[in-house]
Parts: structure tokens; C-alpha cells; sequence
């Protein structure tokens, strides 16, 4: 019984400690999925998903597509997070923008307290936020703008989780903001050696094979490691996976990818609960 140590562990090693806590608790990982930005998959993904990103209108969305998006996530028991973006739709937030700290603080600000409100009026608490495209891409090696989005959080609730690229100046910003973070990964997307991901413009960006795209969410939660566009291994210790809305076949994909986790002995649950 775990409520009784067994008396032959009375003095065991710290190496043998760890060995029985990770014996007892199981691997766990969360997964999310970028929603309320046009995608006639978002329906299915929301079932499948146990995090979902809300677009606030800067990139994508309206007001009426935010709150349908809310009710859906809600009924469909995942969490609800904001997902801010530059301020360009053109460019579906994708172009990286030149902003001062201030205009980017304001207008993440902006976005996230859109999305709290009309969470709060459907009687849905904001469980975290994930900066979209460029912004997110941008914060992970800008730390001014990093600090930007962090502060902005941290005005307006300090007790949401902010997701980031691992090793990522966003996520470091967050921890000196006091904010919990949580490390993402994208298993369809490719890595350069030094663990950021590679441009969109680069051939083989996108991984399309699904197949190794289960593989390398597999690899991720249970090795904490992926392979890189060069060959080499890369170490990635992540908290979620993200499954892109606007990938074609993304709801099979996020079945899949759960399916292939959980068969794999990964527990599926959103961030915050584990």
C-alpha cells in the first residue's frame, strides 16, 4: 500500500527514491490545439484536445467565433486559453511585426482580457495563454518582447500558465514574472539542432507523414527528445503538444496522435491538473 513504506526501503538511495517515484507516477502530457481561426475542424478537435487556444480577433476570429469557440471547448471538457497574435490578419500573424514593449504589453493585455471576459460570461474560468505565429516565434529569442507578453499576463491574472518553446526566453520571462509555465513542442513540425523551430519557408518544415508525426509525440512525452532536421538528437523536456487547427486532416491527426499516446502508456490530460 502506498499509505505504508515498505520496511525495506527505509534507507534507500536517492538514485532508488527516484526510481520508485517515477515508477508510481505516470507519464503525463497535455494536449492542445490552436482554435477560433476559421478551421471547420475545430468541432472534432475540441473533443480530442485537452487544451484549447483561443484566437482573440488580432489574427483571427471575431466575437461571435470567440464565443461560439468558448462554449464549444467548455462542452467539450477542455481547458480554455487565450491566444494572442500580432495585429494582422493579412498575414494570419504569421509576418513578424516591429512593435515597441509597451504596444506589444498592451495589446497582448488586450487580447487575453477579451477572451477572460467572454469565458467569464459563459461561466468558463482562463486556464492559460499561448502567443500565436510570429509573436510566439519572436518572444522565444527577443527577451524584451518576451517580458512584454509576460507582464501583460501577469496584470491580468497571475495565476494562468503561460505555454513556450523549452529553453525559450518567453518561458524564462515567465518564471521572473512569477507566472507557471509549461514547456510545448509541435510533433509536426521540424527542429534545428539547437531546438527552435525550423522557418515555415524551409522545405520539410511541416512534417505531413502522420505516422512519424505519432512517433515523434511519442518520442517527446516518453524520451524527451526529437530528432532534428540534420539527424541529431535534440533534448526537449515539454509539458504539451500542439496540434495546429489549419493542418490539413487535423482532427484525425489529434486522434491519432492521442490514440498513440495513450497506447503508449501516456496519460492525456490538460495542463494544470498534473
Amino acid at each position: 500500500m502506498l499509505g505504508e513504506p515498505d520496511q525495506r526501503s527505509r534507507g534507500a538511495s536517492p538514485a532508488s527514491d527516484a526510481l520508485l517515484f517515477c515508477t508510481l507516477v505516470p507519464l503525463q502530457i497535455d494536449l492542445n490545439a490552436d482554435v477560433g481561426e476559421g478551421s471547420s475542424d475545430d468541432a472534432v478537435l475540441l473533443r480530442l484536445v485537452t487544451s484549447a487556444n483561443v484566437a482573440a480577433g488580432f489574427h483571427a476570429g471575431d466575437p461571435s467565433v470567440l464565443r461560439e469557440t468558448i462554449r464549444a471547448a467548455h462542452a467539450a471538457g477542455a481547458a480554455v486559453g487565450a491566444h494572442p497574435g500580432f495585429p494582422d490578419r493579412a498575414g494570419f500573424g504569421r509576418r513578424e511585426m516591429t512593435v515597441t514593449p509597451r504596444e506589444a504589453e498592451d495589446f497582448v493585455l488586450y487580447q487575453i482580457a477579451a477572451v477572460a471576459g467572454v469565458a467569464a460570461a459563459e461561466g468558463v474560468r482562463l486556464r492559460h495563454v499561448k502567443p500565436h505565429g510570429a509573436l510566439y516565434n519572436l518572444a522565444a529569442r527577443d527577451p524584451a518582447l518576451a517580458g512584454s507578453i509576460a507582464r501583460a499576463i501577469a496584470a491580468c491574472d497571475s495565476s494562468l500558465i503561460l505555454f513556450g518553446l523549452p529553453g525559450s526566453e518567453l518561458l524564462k520571462a515567465g518564471r521572473a514574472a512569477g507566472l507557471r509555465v509549461a514547456a510545448e513542442a509541435f510533433a509536426d513540425r521540424a527542429y534545428d539542432a539547437d531546438g527552435s523551430l525550423v522557418s515555415r519557408n524551409t522545405p520539410g518544415a511541416v512534417i505531413h507523414d502522420v505516422e512519424a508525426v505519432v512517433s515523434r509525440a511519442i518520442g517527446m512525452a516518453k524520451d524527451k527528445a526529437v530528432i532534428a532536421i540534420d539527424g541529431s538528437m535534440v533534448r526537449i523536456d515539454v509539458d504539451t503538444i500542439c496540434v495546429h487547427s489549419d493542418t490539413p486532416g487535423a482532427a484525425d491527426l489529434a486522434a491519432r496522435l492521442r490514440a498513440g499516446l495513450e497506447a503508449a502508456g501516456v496519460s492525456v490530460r490538460a495542463m494544470g491538473t498534473f
